[in-house]
């Protein structure tokens, strides 16, 4: 593997946290929180997004309108069915979803999740950073790179691991002060 692939497969592990933290809900509307709802429209699962227009008109609110209001209740249903925690209400032309207000306890849970979360993120980063050690020892056991080659190569895997993870506390931290801070 070479570096650039290393960097490459770091990238995708922060793509992955980002995208994860992104479809938190921490009391604040968020229409990331949609992007994983399919809607059977026509016998096939199809994004939401793709069937409806999704706004947030007020900090707690989103408001779903499809395009055709004959799949309300199919809308409905797969919000309900994608379990993210809010009821649907549907008032014949739209859907609402509400989002409370968060409860100091609900949100130290949230903010142990995303930890968690955040952990696994850097587990990954490191077994990223292992296996390219263990590749490098290999060279050099083979006797495809010279020592000096090794150990300037095992820094640079190490640096770029040092980024990473200062990338994935950098992350875990705002989104920490924006659930804490609601």
């Amino acid at each position: 593997m070479s570096l650039d692939v290393m960097k490459e497969k770091m990238e995708k592990v922060i793509r992955n946290l980002e995208e994860n933290y992104q479809e938190v809900r921490a009391g604040r509307a968020n229409p990331a929180i949609l992007n994983k709802v399919q809607v059977e429209y026509y016998g096939a699962p199809t994004p939401l997004n793709q069937v409806a227009s999704i706004s947030v008109p007020e900090a707690r609110l989103i408001v779903i309108q499809p395009w055709d209001k004959s799949i309300l209740s199919q809308i409905e249903k797969a919000i309900e069915i994608a379990g993210i925690g809010i009821h649907p209400v549907n008032d014949g032309q739209l859907i609402r979803l509400v989002f409370p207000e968060l409860t100091e306890e609900r949100r130290k849970e949230i903010v142990k999740d995303i930890k968690k979360t955040a952990e696994e993120a850097k587990v990954s980063i490191r077994n990223i950073r292992r296996d390219e050690m263990i590749e490098a020892k290999n060279s050099l056991k083979n006797n495809e790179i010279s020592e000096d080659e090794e150990r300037s190569l095992e820094e640079k895997i190490q640096k770029a691991t040092d980024e990473n993870v200062a990338k994935i506390d950098e992350i875990f931290s705002k989104k920490e002060n924006e659930i804490m801070s609601i």
